[in-house]
Formats: structure tokens, C-alpha cells, sequence
């Protein structure tokens, strides 16, 4: 078995392309295999943010033998009376390297069994991986020198070695070699590869860390060593983490220390002005921020006094802009930026954040009243919500809106808890984001996000397989977790309408009777048309694929099939998790077969008095027997004991029977039953 190095060098590589390039890379390298059936055993692909690096082992020497029939001229053309070749059947042998003596006939035309010979590995590569890394994509892409071609950054040099050997290729300007470049400031400038098992400990002992994960792993302990002597804890997030370990090929930490005056204003500033703008690991200790940080640089030496100055310097610059910011913005009380929020637009059609702050109080004072919760608190909370869009502290720090806004309401002498939802409304901020923990942050949080996805749908902007308008996806998942999380009770379809109703219409051009008219109707359409039942089937949607992680997917759509979840996504959870427990194939046969002969419900009640059969009176008392409860369990239970009594009426009585109010009494007592299976789950989905 064979294995292959590739290492593109280049200049630094954007840290965002790098991520992508990895798995485009190990794509292409499998599908190229994959195609050509040459058999390996994996695909490693290394980065850092000079270079792009590909190792395939377990290579066979050559691709396998391929058999393929080829496809001639009608017999009678290709041959003639005596069965000689014709010229037509000639040029068909002729082009194939054929004889007449390879060629067949079947259904009426030639055909020929010809067999490709496999090609060696190493020509197949010279062949393919120019075209593999020429078909990466991404952001601004870019030419150098006199070349047509793009690339992320300029390319320097290639190392193509199968085994001990070369294998030369070119890629735009380079043509390929067996030497590769270390760090750039390590003592030896060039390294010659000789085999690609070698690859990765040669590139350690010059200074290059190829293996990410390797990377990412040396960058975590380097952090903790450094935070441990002074005990205290290095802050990082999987962004920040990602984003170092693309920017470094040798992580080397470097403490620093700015002013202690910097942790007066807002710690979230501190931090992310450290994290996000600076690339450093903010340090706490016991729960508290230190005025010392971590910088990794991409350096070899012992000398840092000037890395830490240098850094020192940045920051102090956009701290010391954060704290006028901070100063300026609390000159006056929080709630006196509510007003300016007539100045910025929600959405096109959609009205201010002011118009949208109101809404918010109106939707979370009317949710609040149907929870029996007192509003006061959660009212004043969707007041504030998004005051500190217009600070000039959220205008430079943009990530941190709503915890800026909970820092300046605490400044103003707000309730705490109008502090904690201001924060907490946007939550969750990610995917795996927690949710909010206070009662204002979930209740203004829910109608904040129904509000957007509503305004979204409204406008006709409802997202695309690329396109997620103001986050709406993210906003979905944001409701849904948070009400199962806190173990609300909110009927997010009577919520969906209000938030409809109280969107901003725009009543269009003529006059004043065709404007009121516009008006009406557009309001009507939105909560009977397709824009409520877009956004209704959007949240299920969401709902299903948050769920899809642990239970299954026919399960999830046929207990949303029988009872709109999004009245109540508990219960809708417990139907399912009592489905996805259920093995019983006799209840799912008797719920098919009612529903089966039920082409359409029955309006009339039961009369026991038209009972002809024993089976008829049996069903109709077990029936009975089968309670309304939301223990979903015991209410399984209840439908398999009813079992036999089903499929006892199925064996002796007859549904269709001639006496039309008998019959019309019998499909009465089933769709009672139906009525039965039906609070469960749809079990013709199942």
C-alpha cells in the first residue's frame, strides 16, 4: 500500500477559507478515488495559515480493470448478407480497436465487450490534483502575477511525493518539488520531504504544528498553564478557539496586563473587545475579571516584551473608547433612548423599532395576562428590550446588544429583573446558546422572535435553502427551546395571528376609501391566507427538525398530522415520546382499519337502542372506559386493552349493512373510536 503527501504552501490564508478547504479538500480527494476505483484507506487533510496539506493512505498501485459494453450500429448496417462487415460496422471496430470476432449481436444491434485497462496511481494523481485544488471555493478569491486562474492567496510552493518518489504536477504558476518551507522565522528556510510518513514530525521540529486539532489542543493547555500561575481561568468560546489555531502554525503564549481602570466599565465590553476584536483569552478569577489577558502568538523566541507592549497598546486604544463611549451614554437614564428609537427601521414595510417596541409590550402584556403572570416587570422589559440600539457603545460593540442594554438599566436603577430580561430576551444566542431564566427574558423573548418571523413572512421574505432573513430559522429554534425549557403553556398559534394583526400594513395608492379597503383586506388575508399558514408550517418545521436528534421523523410528522402542535409543545412532546415507545401492531392495525372505512367523520351520536350485535354494545362500553388524560403512557395502555373488543366488532358485525340507520349507527360508533386514536397521533403516518 501506497501513500500520497500534498502540501500546497501559500500566503496566509484568510482563517475563515481554512475550515472549508479542509472538507473540500478531503471531498475531493474521496470522490476523485472513489471515481477512478482505486482503493485507500482514508483521506487526512492538515491546515495552517500558510499552508494546505493532504495525506491519503492505504493507496492501491493502480485503479482496477473496468469492463464496458459499447453500444454499436444496427446489426443489418454494421454487417451484410454473407455476415462481413460492412464499412460502417468497420469504422465501429476500427474506433474501438476492435476485430470482428470481438463484436456481438443482440436485439437486433453490435455490440462489444471491451475492457479499460486500470492506470497507475501515480498518473491518475498527476492527472486529477491540480484540478481538485483548482475547484476549491471561496471568498475573495484572487490572481497574481500574469495568470488567469484564482486562488485564495498567491501559491509559493507544492510537495507532491508518492511513497519516495515525486509525482509532478502544476497548479498555476508552481510546479511541484519534494521541499517544503517551516515557520516563517525558523532558523532552517527549506526541508526536504523524502516520505510522507515523515510529513508531520519534520514540520514539529521546524516549528510548524500541521495537525489542527494537534494545534487546537496545544493552544487550550498553553492557555491553562499560563492562567494557572496565576490562578486564574482562561475565557474562550469554539469561535475564538477556531479562529487562533487558523492564524498560528506555533501557538506560543504571551501574558499581558493593561490598566485595572478598564474594569469599570461593563465586563461583556472587556471581554469582547479582547475575544473578538483582539484574538486574546480574557482571564478570571474567582468569577471575577482580571485586568491581564493572553495573546498567542505565531512566534519563536524568548523574547516578548515587545509582543506584550505592542498588544498592551491596541487594546488600551479600544478600551479607552469603550469608556468614553460608556461615560457619554450614561449622562442621561436608559429609558430616554426609547424615543430614538423612531430613528432606526425595523424592516422595509415593517415600521421603527419603535413601532416594533410597542408591539412587543402590547403581544407580552397580553401573553403574561394568559399565563396568570403579573406584568409589570415583563412589561417594562419589552419597553427597554432595544433601547441600547441607539448607544454609541452598542453602535461600536454591535454583538453586544441587550447585554449593554441590562449593564445601562442597572445604572438607571431599573428592577433587576427588567435588567436580567433586557439581557436575557435575546437568548438563546446560538444553537446550543442557553435560554433565558427569568420569566421577562423568556416572555419578551418569545414575542420579540415571533414578532421578526412574522414581519419576515409578512413581506414575503420567508427564507431560502441559503437565505435566513433576520435569522428567523434561529429565531424559531429560539421560541421552541425556551418554552420547553421553561415548561410554558403558550398557544403559539393564537400567537402567530395576534403578531399578524399587529403588523403595519401598508394600504397601497388611491384614495382614502380604496386605502381602508386595502387595509382590511390585507389584514384578513394575513390571518385566514397563506401567510399564517406559511409561518405555521415554518415553526413546525423547526420544531420537527429540533426534535429529529431524538426521535424518529415519521413519528414526529404524523403526531403533528393529527393536532396542531404549536397549541401546546409539551403535550406534543409527550404524544410523541408515548408513540415512539409504542409496539403494538394490533393497535396500529385497528386504528388503520377504522380509518380505512371512515372515508369522512359521522355527524351523529350513537343510539345503543340500534344495536343488533353483542360485539356493537362491547365496543361502545370499552369505548367509554378509554378516559381523556394527558398521561399519554396510561393512555396507550387503555387503547390496547380495548383491543379485543375492536376486533371482536370487526369479526362479527358487518358495517355496511343494509338498514341504512343501522349502518349510519355503526359508523357513528366508529368515529367515536377514531376520535380515540386520533388524540394520540395520526396512525396512518406511522
Amino acid at each position: 500500500m501506497s501513500k500520497y503527501l500534498l502540501e500546497i504552501g501559500t500566503e496566509e490564508l484568510p482563517y475563515r477559507f481554512i475550515p472549508s478547504a479542509i472538507e473540500q479538500l478531503r471531498k475531493g480527494f474521496e470522490g476523485f478515488l472513489n471515481d477512478s476505483k482505486v482503493g485507500f484507506d482514508k483521506v487526512d487533510v492538515y491546515a495552517t495559515p500558510r499552508r494546505l496539506a493532504v495525506i491519503v493512505s492505504g493507496l492501491v498501485e493502480k485503479s482496477s480493470d473496468e469492463e464496458k459494453i459499447i453500444k454499436g450500429p444496427i446489426a443489418t448496417v454494421a454487417f451484410d448478407e454473407n455476415k462481413n462487415l460492412t464499412k460502417a460496422g468497420e469504422g465501429f471496430a476500427r474506433k474501438n480497436g476492435l476485430t470482428a470476432d470481438n463484436l456481438y449481436v443482440e436485439d437486433n444491434y453490435v455490440y462489444a465487450k471491451v475492457i479499460i485497462k486500470g492506470k497507475s496511481i501515480k498518473e491518475l494523481l498527476m492527472e486529477a490534483v491540480p484540478t481538485i485544488v483548482l475547484k476549491l471555493q471561496g471568498s475573495h478569491f484572487m490572481r497574481w502575477g500574469y495568470n488567469d486562474e484564482k486562488f485564495s492567496r498567491p501559491i509559493r510552493w507544492i510537495v507532491s511525493i508518492l511513497d519516495n518518489e515525486e509525482v509532478k504536477i502544476r497548479i498555476i504558476d508552481k510546479e511541484s518539488s519534494n521541499v517544503s518551507r517551516g515557520h516563517r522565522f525558523a532558523p532552517q528556510k527549506e526541508i526536504v520531504i523524502t516520505n510522507p510518513d515523515d510529513y508531520i514530525d519534520l514540520m514539529r521540529k521546524n516549528y510548524v504544528i500541521v495537525d489542527q486539532a494537534e494545534r487546537r489542543q496545544l493552544i487550550i493547555d498553553k492557555a491553562k498553564t499560563e492562567a494557572d500561575k496565576l490562578g486564574a481561568v482562561p475565557y474562550y468560546t469554539d469561535d475564538l478557539l477556531e479562529e487562533v489555531t487558523f492564524i498560528t502554525e506555533y501557538p506560543v503564549p504571551a501574558v499581558c496586563e493593561f490598566s485595572p481602570k478598564y474594569l469599570e466599565i461593563p465586563e461583556e465590553v472587556t471581554v469582547t473587545v479582547m475575544a473578538v476584536h483582539q484574538r486574546y483569552f480574557a482571564l478570571h478569577k474567582d468569577g471575577k475579571l482580571i485586568n491581564k489577558f493572553i495573546t498567542m502568538t505565531n512566534y519563536i523566541g524568548d523574547e516578548f516584551s515587545n509582543i506584550a507592549a505592542g498588544n498592551v497598546r491596541v487594546i488600551k486604544a479600544r478600551l479607552d473608547d469603550a469608556v468614553f463611549f460608556f461615560n457619554e451614554d450614561t449622562k442621561k437614564p436608559f429609558e430616554d433612548y426609547v424615543e430614538d428609537l423612531r430613528g432606526i427601521t425595523f424592516q422595509k414595510g415593517m415600521g421603527s423599532m419603535f413601532d416594533k417596541t410597542l408591539r412587543l409590550v402590547a403581544l407580552a402584556k397580553d401573553l403574561a395576562k394568559i399565563l396568570n403572570l403579573e406584568s409589570k416587570t415583563i412589561e417594562r422589559t419589552a419597553m427597554l428590550c432595544k433601547a441600547d440600539l441607539t448607544t454609541q457603545l452598542v453602535f461600536e460593540f454591535t454583538e453586544l446588544q441587550g447585554f449593554i442594554g441590562a449593564d445601562y438599566a442597572k445604572v438607571s436603577k431599573e428592577d433587576d429583573r427588567v435588567c436580567e430580561g433586557i439581557k436575557e430576551h435575546y437568548f438563546p444566542l446560538n444553537a446550543e446558546g442557553e435560554t433565558a431564566k427569568g420569566i421577562e427574558g423568556q416572555i419578551v423573548g418569545i414575542v420579540d422572535k415571533m414578532d421578526t418571523i412574522c414581519a419576515v413572512f409578512a413581506e414575503g421574505k420567508k427564507p431560502t435553502g441559503s437565505s435566513d432573513p433576520l435569522g428567523v430559522r434561529r429565531a424559531a429554534l429560539g421560541i421552541i427551546k425556551t418554552i420547553l425549557t421553561a415548561g410554558l403553556k403558550v398557544d403559539l398559534n393564537d400567537l402567530i395571528i395576534k403578531t399578524l394583526l399587529l403588523l403595519p400594513i401598508n394600504a397601497g395608492d388611491g384614495n382614502l376609501i380604496d386605502k381602508l379597503k386595502n387595509f382590511a383586506v390585507s389584514g384578513k388575508d394575513r390571518i385566514s391566507g397563506k401567510v399564517l399558514d406559511e409561518v405555521t408550517e415554518f415553526i413546525i418545521q423547526r420544531l420537527i427538525i429540533f426534535l429529529s436528534d431524538k426521535y424518529s421523523k415519521n413519528v414526529l410528522e404524523a403526531c403533528a398530522a393529527n393536532k396542531n402542535p404549536l397549541e401546546d409543545l409539551a403535550d406534543y412532546v409527550k404524544r410523541v415520546e408515548a408513540v415512539s415507545k409504542l409496539n403494538n401492531p394490533q393497535l396500529n392495525e385497528n386504528a388503520n382499519r377504522v380509518l380505512r372505512i371512515l372515508k369522512e367523520n359521522s355527524v351523529k351520536n350513537v343510539d345503543k337502542s340500534l344495536f343488533k350485535e353483542s360485539a356493537e354494545n362491547m365496543l361502545y362500553q370499552q369505548i367509554n372506559t378509554v378516559e381523556d388524560t394527558d398521561n399519554y403512557d396510561r393512555y396507550v395502555e387503555m387503547l390496547i386493552e380495548i383491543n379485543p373488543s375492536v376486533e371482536k366488532f370487526f369479526n362479527d358485525v358487518l358495517v355496511m349493512d343494509k338498514d341504512e340507520r343501522v349502518k349510519e349507527n355503526r359508523l357513528a360508533l366508529l368515529t367515536l373510536l377514531k376520535s380515540k386514536y386520533e388524540k394520540l397521533t395520526d396512525f396512518s403516518k406511522l
